[in-house]
């Protein structure tokens, strides 16, 4: 069977089990060497990339539904989602159905629900779906030289607006960092976020004075230069201040 008869026998599917002209679309971050990722899948039809997103089923919350779109076609699980914003554009996913006629299912007005998440990528063994011939972490810089099908370009920009604004209010790199780093691994997390560079003595002051650090008794060997300080997060504090918030930074 080929790609459109998979879509047309889901789509007489979807009718019966997904609640019509709603959708959710999570963007999960990652970091490495010193840059922003985002998850990816690119699909058999069309052969555009595209967010991990799906549909909601008509017996199930909106929460749980985004979770479940994700395992089902990455293979990620069991991770924190926030929702960031509502997608509505008219026509922001019909014409990228346009070789079927108004019948499918997939081809009707959906406006789309956005999560974010952030994750270190080292931590999921990903999985594209039957609908995917593949799944990939793809480097923000990287973006421009792809094809992002839908508005999906613009969802990804959005939940990274978000983010660059929460960042001053909410601690990050938990799950993006190892369990031990260095003050200037997390400040190349803050800039990779913020894009920009940052005054390494402000910020290094900064993030002492926020109480989610330890100082481990032990340092980064094998450099050139002395080796640096490693830390990890206080769980306590820094749950603590992903609730009730930090200083303005």
């Amino acid at each position: 069977m080929d790609f459109k008869q998979q879509l047309l026998q889901q789509s007489a599917e979807a009718k019966e089990v997904f609640l019509p002209h709603i959708s959710a679309d999570p963007v999960i971050f990652g970091f490495e060497h010193n840059e922003l990722k985002v998850l990816l899948l690119k699909t058999n039809y069309r052969k555009k990339w595209l967010l991990p997103g799906g549909y909601v089923k008509k017996d199930e919350d909106l929460d749980e539904a985004v979770k479940r779109i994700l395992k089902e076609r990455t293979g990620v699980a069991d991770i924190y989602l926030e929702e960031f914003g509502v997608f509505g554009r008219k026509n922001r996913s019909e014409s990228y159905f346009e070789d079927f006629d108004e019948t499918l299912f997939q081809k009707q007005r959906f406006i789309s629900v956005g999560y974010y998440a952030l994750y270190n990528p080292s931590m999921f063994n990903i999985i594209p779906d039957q609908y995917s011939e593949t799944c990939e972490w793809i480097f923000l810089s990287k973006l421009q030289e792809i094809e992002l099908a839908m508005d999906h370009r613009e969802i990804i920009e959005k939940a990274l607006l978000i983010l660059r604004q929460k960042i001053a209010a909410i601690p990050v790199g938990r799950n993006l960092l190892p369990e031990k780093f260095t003050l200037p691994e997390l400040q190349k997390l803050y800039e990779a976020i913020l894009g920009k560079e940052l005054n390494r003595g402000n910020f290094y002051r900064k993030m002492k004075t926020l109480g989610i650090l330890n100082k481990l008794e032990e340092q980064r060997r094998g450099g050139a230069h002395k080796a640096p300080d490693l830390y990890s997060f206080d769980e306590k504090n820094y749950i603590k201040a992903l609730k009730n918030g930090l200083n303005s930074w």
